[in-house]
């Protein structure tokens, strides 16, 4: 599954041709969770409240780039990387 992007311990990945609805997937450390692309909202898994409070943040910011990643894996492409949050 690739890398999308890595910052503060906070892994986000995505998998080529995943099923709908658009999402990603995160890892930091033992924890695991996956986001819905279009709201931001925590789909299944748990992640630390703050650790879900810096990654809706990033997700904020990264939607677009997000949504082109989706679109590329869907493709059997290799997502294009994501800036991590600055």
């Amino acid at each position: 599954m690739p890398i999308l992007s890595v910052f503060l311990g906070i892994v986000i990945r995505m998998y080529h041709a995943d099923h709908d609805p658009a999402h990603f997937h995160v890892q930091y450390g033992e924890h695991e969770a996956i986001y819905s692309i279009l709201d931001g909202q925590q789909i299944a898994g748990k992640l630390p409240p703050r650790v879900d409070k810096i990654v809706k943040e990033w997700w904020k910011i990264r939607k677009k780039d997000l949504l082109r990643a989706w679109k590329q894996a869907k493709n059997y492409k290799t997502p294009s990387r994501i800036k991590p949050l600055d």
